[in-house]
């Protein structure tokens, strides 16, 4: 997520490791120091009772700030969610892992506190050569990760959370349902992001058809829409494939004025070039 830097991609040598250190703990107490991991990320939220762990169709997210996956690492720039439940990188097994990884992360939650985890588990995974490896946890949905879901979700989406509420609620209730399409949203962030945003910046939402605007970060100034965070709006459309629900998501886009807004311009690239492969 934002903060984070990769060797290879925002440093080379120790050296460089080491003033990327020094530059850090002039503002905050510690540094971590993680493993790095080569492979494709995928986002898995389920959601917990306690005892049962349910997961949610798989979502990729897209970190960095700029197209091609170049520049800082953000908290999102936009993600995509696929009819098949999966990513076309990932293997079954690879999937079995993160719920495991889940299961167990729930039941250690229990043995350390003495009380049942309710509620989402948001893990963040990244598929390598040696099988599924977790990066980050979160007891919160995605963000942009759930957008894609909620565009997608067919069903009561409060029986299920009342049923992670309560104890071994989630064994009774249908698992969750989604439609067959493809869902990809776009986030439009405020200059200065994953920095310090520009706030105040006026935003005019034109007609963006089938396509949804989830407020991430609006406030309304004397009866002006305005930015009021980072990441400022989601643009979430469906298709019948990853390529249509693109064009639909930034046709939206198109019809947003805010100027002092940005967004990639290439949320699901892989995918779309997946596609056009297959096609050819």
């Amino acid at each position: 997520g934002k903060g984070v830097l990769v060797q290879g991609d925002h440093f080379s040598t120790k050296d460089e490791a080491l003033g990327l250190c020094r530059r850090i703990l002039k503002d905050t107490a510690s540094v971590l120091i993680e493993e790095k991991f080569d492979g494709e990320e995928f986002s898995l939220q389920c959601l917990c009772d306690g005892k049962t762990v349910v997961g949610t169709p798989l979502v990729q997210d897209h970190k960095r700030r700029f197209d091609g996956d170049c520049g800082p690492n953000t908290g999102g720039m936009g993600s995509y969610s696929l009819p098949d439940h999966s990513m076309p990188f990932l293997r079954p097994s690879d999937i079995e892992e993160g719920l495991e990884i889940t299961r167990r992360v729930a039941a250690a939650l229990w043995e350390e506190t003495g009380s049942p985890y309710k509620g989402v588990m948001y893990g963040g995974f990244i598929a390598t050569k040696n099988g599924a490896r977790l990066l980050e946890y979160n007891a919160r949905f995605g963000d942009p990760e759930c957008q894609v879901l909620m565009m997608r979700f067919e069903g009561d989406l409060v029986e299920l959370l009342l049923a992670a509420a309560t104890d071994g609620g989630l064994a009774n209730v249908n698992r969750p349902r989604l439609s067959d399409e493809y869902a990809l949203t776009v986030v439009m962030a405020a200059k200065g992001y994953p920095g310090t945003p520009e706030k105040g910046g006026h935003i005019r939402i034109g007609n963006v058809g089938a396509a949804r605007v989830f407020h991430a970060g609006t406030a309304v100034n004397d009866s002006q829409l305005v930015a009021n965070g980072g990441r400022v709006l989601n643009i979430t459309a469906l298709g019948s494939s990853v390529t249509d629900a693109q064009a639909a998501a930034y046709a939206a886009v198109d019809a947003i004025d805010f100027p002092s807004g940005f967004c990639r311009r290439d949320i699901g690239w892989r995918e779309v070039v997946r596609e056009r492969s297959d096609a050819e």
